[in-house]
């Protein structure tokens, strides 16, 4: 069971520490400030993950079971590899039967048992590079990716639904039925085409946002369960002119 730290945590590094001023921005300061302080980065640590974001990840498959029986999974904007880390635990994948297949445009050092690409997944060969690299079908998607910010809000934000947007029909096409895909998005942001799309793809879609999820973060993820599969052409239209009678 996934636990929320408490207390001082079971690094013994005590909360609360403050940052020398020095030549540091004030703004710097209390990022450093809150990210050495914050129980889940020390928590990381302690239980060898590469990011706190791992337990986001735990925390939404305790609830909703989606590494349970997962087989193969591919992780989209994998950096640092803490839900690459995961998924090679959960698939049994090793290098010599990887499972698992990563990518971002950033570096990410290597992972036991992880197929690692490092390219954009915009990239028009990054599908068919990471269904390669995974040799199989996946039973789960699994989405971490945010847009380098620019300072502007909105355009951040537009940028980072599109990548979830992406992820999402990425999904649909190379998902084995009854596996899942789970991405980043934000609270209020996720279009109404995009969820109609998943809910006539999979049985369940719902918005969480996990404890491990920083309260003044706008950050949650959109969780499709339980693909139906490929769907014939023509059942869109179908499903349109039913709705209408």
């Amino acid at each position: 069971m996934t636990k929320p730290p408490v207390g001082a945590n079971r690094s013994g590094r005590k909360l609360g520490q403050k940052v020398k001023k020095g030549k540091l921005k004030a703004s710097s300061r209390r990022w450093i400030e809150r990210h050495i302080n914050d129980p889940y980065v020390q928590r990381a640590q302690l239980e060898g993950y590469r990011a706190r974001a791992a337990f986001k990840l735990l925390e939404i498959d305790e609830k909703h079971k989606i590494l349970s029986g997962a087989r193969r999974i591919i992780d989209l904007g994998a950096a640092p590899g803490s839900w690459s880390q995961i998924a090679a635990k959960v698939t049994n994948s090793t290098d010599t039967d990887p499972r698992v297949a990563a990518i971002d445009f950033l570096e990410v050092d290597p992972l036991p048992g992880v197929r690692i690409l490092q390219m954009d997944f915009l990239d028009p060969e990054a599908p068919g590079k990471l269904m390669e690299a995974i040799g199989g079908t996946p039973d789960l998607v699994i989405s971490d990716m945010a847009a380098p910010t620019t300072g502007h809000r909105q355009t951040d934000h537009l940028r980072t639904m599109h990548l979830c947007e992406v992820a999402a029909y990425f999904a649909v096409d190379v998902l084995a039925k009854g596996g899942h895909f789970l991405a980043k998005t934000f609270q209020g942001g996720t279009e109404r085409e995009l969820l109609n799309m998943l809910k006539q793809n999979f049985r369940q879609v719902i918005h969480v946002k996990p404890a491990s999820s920083r309260a003044e973060s706008v950050e949650m993820f959109l969780l499709a369960k339980d693909f139906k599969g490929r769907q014939q052409a023509g059942s869109e239209t179908e499903t349109e002119d039913e709705a209408a009678k």
